[in-house]
């Protein structure tokens, strides 16, 4: 039911891989990118604002024109290179010891317009239409899209095959510590063998990249409706995407900070906590972590608490027992008057892989009053609110180690 399909990946040369691959676009802002890019980094592509000096406009048009002038002297400094065939490709990253194989194949544009390659959050039109004019005037997918699927026992009898009998092609250690890996899939009957086990799929997931995604398929879109000869078999119809099998994948904390305490004393604060949870103080020196659903960790007045939800103040609903919304509809709404997470000036959210620490630094500092850490989502949880139609509340999922971009480039003509 899912079409997929291998590509002629354009590609770094093995001696500038380490160089080329980047972190995503949307991890890092413009001052970080140009701090970070050396002189052959995928940033210059990716954040082409960053070749200016000072820093340009994101937006501006020429800037986009910048970034495909880059991609464009990559390609002819021959630090970047298409493969002649069409491959499938496996890429492993390893954090902490843990490794995880996804693979990086092309998918189709009319499978998400189908919901066949699902969603659970909303886009921004701002960044989607970036990330549209980026593709376009790019006529490439720069960056992957991560996606995730149900476990299919062959596909992952294949993949491990394919690695323990193969050299990778790219074995490198980034600066943050993680490995990265890259086999190119070159049998003839094992690519087959992956187009026809991921026909019996039924559905792909978006774990990261959702405006990628729609970016991708709105261009697919205006070249279809661009060209009179279409026939759909077109490279444009397609998008780059490194598909992760669900039992590799861990979402972990996306954390929230709060400016205020929309005017009550710790102590009126703590009173209205406890009408909705069981308010427990820990060790103000030791972080506290909630090790289960519902609990919560809370760090006010250079104290850390445990928040445990009780349990007739939150429906069963997919969305109602997230964390996140128990979160934001009991103690953002209810107590702090945070109505919305998207446009809120007062709120700020931290990825759990930066550690509890920050939180505490944040409020002692005096610029946020309130930290509070959740209990991840988990993979289960995420694919069945994406299969029910339903959209998680904004900053709910945090996927680490986030792909290194530029190890495959996919051109859409």
């Amino acid at each position: 039911m899912i079409k997929l399909k291998p590509f002629k990946a354009v590609r770094p040369c093995n001696e500038y891989v380490k160089d080329i691959a980047a972190r995503p676009y949307d991890v890092l802002d413009s001052a970080e990118a140009k701090a970070e890019a050396g002189e052959k980094s995928l940033l210059h592509i990716t954040k082409p604002e960053i070749n200016y000096d000072p820093i340009a406009n994101e937006y501006a048009p020429e800037v986009y024109e910048k970034g495909k002038e880059c991609f464009r002297q990559w390609l002819a400094n021959g630090w970047l290179f298409q493969d002649s065939r069409e491959y499938y490709y496996i890429y492993a990253q390893t954090m902490n010891g843990r490794t995880q194989y996804g693979l990086t194949a092309c998918t189709n544009a009319e499978d998400y317009e189908a919901n066949k390659i699902k969603k659970h959050e909303l886009t921004r039109k701002d960044k989607e239409n970036d990330r549209i004019r980026h593709v376009d005037v790019q006529n490439a997918n720069i960056e992957p899209v991560f996606l995730s699927y149900p476990d299919v026992p062959e596909m992952n009898t294949l993949v491990d095959s394919i690695v323990n009998t193969r050299q990778a092609e790219y074995d490198f250690v980034a600066s943050d510590g993680f490995r990265h890996q890259l086999w190119i899939v070159d049998n003839d009957s094992q690519i087959s063998q992956i187009t026809e086990i991921f026909a019996n799929v039924s559905a792909l997931y978006i774990a990261d990249g959702h405006h990628r995604t729609a970016a991708a398929a709105a261009v697919a879109k205006l070249r279809r409706q661009q060209n009179p000869n279409h026939r759909g078999n077109e490279e444009y119809n397609w998008f780059m995407a490194v598909i992760f099998p669900e039992s590799h994948l861990r979402i972990i904390d996306y954390n929230r900070l709060v400016r205020d305490l929309n005017g009550l004393s710790e102590k009126e604060f703590l009173d209205r906590l406890r009408e909705h949870f069981i308010v427990e103080r820990k060790n103000a020196k030791e972080p506290y972590k909630p090790a289960v659903l519902h609990n919560f960790a809370m760090y006010l007045g250079g104290a850390w608490y445990s928040l445990t939800a009780k349990p007739d103040t939150y429906d069963a609903s997919p969305i109602g027992c997230l964390d996140v919304t128990v979160l934001s509809d009991l103690v953002l709404d209810k107590i702090l008057d945070i109505k919305d997470l998207r446009t809120s000036k007062r709120i700020d959210f931290v990825g759990g892989i930066r550690g509890l620490d920050i939180l505490s630094r944040r409020v002692d500092s005096g610029e946020m009053a309130v930290a509070f850490a959740l209990y991840p989502v988990s993979m289960s949880q995420l694919i069945n609110i994406a299969d029910s139609g339903e959209i998680m509340p904004p900053k709910t999922t945090w996927f680490e180690p986030k792909l290194r971009s530029g190890l495959t480039i996919h051109l859409l003509a």
